[in-house]
């Protein structure tokens, strides 16, 4: 991500639109990039609404709030330090759609922009309170939460709105590495079992009642819970499903989701809906009728009466308020039944990936009758599911199946496995 594509992208946003907001996470390379933006949008005659450093939920929910006609977040979300990006969000609060980001992608190859004439460039102002609002909005939503005590790893992030919030409603809040900076020198962006070490022993050491962290731009929220035990992203996943869910209404998790999730949101008399991989498609089905939450075992939560964006704030306020309400995480946790799901992973190598799964699905349709390929192919059989995903990335084809107990998990594994191997040998 270079000033010369963030201008030319600033370009292809404002020369459809009126108003833009733009704000930028910590990281070092955040101004330049968001001078570039605010350059090309300005250039093709739209006014900038500058938020400064502040977090992506802040900056998606900004654009309804401003009545701007789009957002430019300027992140690379839980990535490497290093690294930096742009996305792009509509006055709902949700990411630009595939339609609209290929538009964007057609003006930048073709260079199709009308710049305005001199005399009539966009203006910029400064908007410093968006996460002021955006505290506010959040203590209007939940009621005390005076008797709660919480330990916070924001990493170096932007997710002080979170921390603000909870103080304001009353909790007792004990901030890790607060300071915002770029570098991200405390740990890695990404909050994980493997990252969180700080926080987890922190919690059981203070005697609080629940961990949270953020990543770099606070669109994530994971948990620990009173014991410093990492909670899985599936369990979170089915603890707001089940708040959230009314008998008649709907889910949306994507493909890799636990069966728990599926198995707590019928029991409370909901559905689930299964969609790719990627919170921007899990906002897509959100946005539908029906729908009361949807959300990725990444630490991405989306409540559509409240934002189509996935806002780790919300999430924090909710999960606080759910302690204070229904008693010690690790009870609620237990209390799902988590530990009777098995699972099963594998990646398997391939010269060509992509050719590969044109056989894997040639194998498993002829074995199967029942078979979803919105991302990747996924079979649910009585006794669990299968996916069989290439990797974006590497050169692999990754293989995950779940059962309810360990030898129908091995079971299901072992046979998908071997559809997949035998598609090495091409007829």
């Amino acid at each position: 991500m270079t000033a010369e594509l963030a201008l030319r992208i600033g370009r292809a946003v404002g020369c459809d639109a009126c108003t833009v907001v733009v704000g930028q996470d910590a990281r070092l390379s955040g101004d330049v990039l968001a001078d570039a933006v605010s350059a090309g949008v300005r250039e093709c005659g739209a006014n900038v609404v500058r938020l400064g450093v502040a977090s992506t939920p802040t900056v998606a929910r900004a654009v309804g709030w401003a009545g701007a006609d789009a957002g430019i977040g300027i992140t690379a979300s839980h990535n490497p330090a290093s690294d930096n990006g742009l996305k792009l969000w509509t006055p709902s609060g949700r990411a630009f759609d595939k339609a609209q980001t290929r538009d964007i992608v057609h003006r930048l190859n073709r260079d199709e922009v009308s710049l305005a004439p001199w005399d009539e460039l966009g203006e910029e102002r400064e908007w410093p309170d968006a996460a002021a609002r955006h505290v506010n909005h959040l203590v209007s939503s939940f009621d005390d939460l005076d008797d709660v005590s919480v330990a916070f790893d924001l990493g170096n992030g932007t997710g002080r709105v979170s921390v603000d919030a909870l103080y304001e409603l009353g909790a007792t809040v004990n901030t890790i590495d607060g300071q915002q900076d770029g570098r991200f020198p405390a740990r890695k962006s990404e909050p994980n079992a493997e990252t969180l070490t700080a926080l987890r022993r922190t919690v059981p050491a203070l005697d609080v009642d629940v961990g949270l962290a953020h990543d770099g731009d606070a669109d994530r929220l994971v948990a620990v819970d009173e014991t410093g035990a990492y909670v899985a992203g599936d369990a979170l996943l089915a603890l707001f499903a089940r708040d959230a869910v009314s008998p008649g209404d709907a889910v949306a998790v994507p493909v890799d989701t636990s069966l728990l999730v599926q198995d707590v949101v019928e029991s409370a008399g909901g559905r689930v809906t299964y969609t790719p991989v990627g919170d921007v498609h899990v906002a897509e089905t959100v946005a539908e009728p029906g729908y009361v939450f949807g959300g990725e075992p990444s630490g991405a939560w989306i409540w559509p009466d409240e934002t189509l964006a996935p806002d780790g704030h919300y999430a924090a306020l909710k999960l606080t308020d759910l302690v204070a309400r229904d008693g010690p995480l690790s009870e609620q946790v237990a209390g799902l039944g988590g530990a009777a799901y098995a699972t099963r992973r594998a990646s398997l190598s391939f010269d060509d990936k992509h050719q590969a799964m044109d056989r894997i699905a040639r194998n498993i349709h002829a074995t199967y009758d029942e078979v979803d390929t919105i991302d990747g192919i996924r079979v649910d059989t009585d006794d669990g599911w299968f996916l069989v995903r290439a990797s974006g990335t590497e050169p692999l084809v990754r293989i995950t199946a779940e059962a309810r107990d360990e030898a129908d998990a091995d079971r299901l594994f072992e046979d998908v496995r071997s559809l997949v191997e035998g598609a090495r040998v091409v007829a």
